[in-house]
């Protein structure tokens, strides 16, 4: 017998003082049976740190040629494809032909420094990529905001994210690994 997905309904409230951001998002995501409750919080992080109208969640792990998060135009090209984790080289070429611009969150305690760099070199040839590093510890904290529902303030400004609930807080700083260029 299959597992079927876990769901969990968030309100989102994104104040991102960098870009001029203030939105209230009603969301509902589907855990895979196979997905940590810190990669599923973390992919809730990385829609608010690129909430927009047209920022969306994919089939994520059940699909190859989807990324975890995208943007498109109106005209269905992909404006920003958005991995979490630590894909390969192969497939972060492909990410950065198909879309304007490629952002990885990788984490993973001690695997990511590793990963990158083992990828490091072949990358660098991509413009229109930015790899960004979480730590261990903020997904941990992070992790400690699941439940069925969610209420979630999540307040950007000077690149520190402050992630604020009824009976805590997380500030999460992300580690640039590569900016595009």
């Amino acid at each position: 017998m299959a597992l079927s997905a876990t769901i969990y309904k968030a309100e989102l409230n994104v104040v991102d003082m960098d870009r001029h951001y203030y939105e209230q998002h009603t969301l509902t995501l589907a855990q895979h049976p196979s997905e940590t409750a810190e990669r599923l919080m973390l992919r809730l992080l990385v829609f608010a740190l690129h909430a927009s109208d047209t920022m969306a969640f994919t089939k994520g792990l059940s699909t190859d040629d989807e990324p975890d998060l995208w943007q498109k135009s109106l005209s269905d090209e992909i404006e920003l494809w958005i991995e979490l984790g630590l894909p390969s080289e192969k497939r972060l070429k492909k990410a950065c032909g198909r879309s304007q611009q490629v952002i990885v969150y990788a984490y993973g305690a001690g695997s990511a420094s590793l990963w990158w760099k083992q990828v490091q070199p072949q990358l660098t040839r991509f413009k229109n990529l930015t790899v960004k590093h979480i730590d261990a510890r903020s997904l941990e904290q992070l992790k400690n905001f699941l439940k069925r529902t969610i209420d979630l303030q999540v307040s950007i400004q000077d690149d520190e994210i402050s992630c604020l609930s009824a009976d805590s807080e997380v500030l999460v700083m992300p580690e640039v690994f590569k900016a595009t260029e």
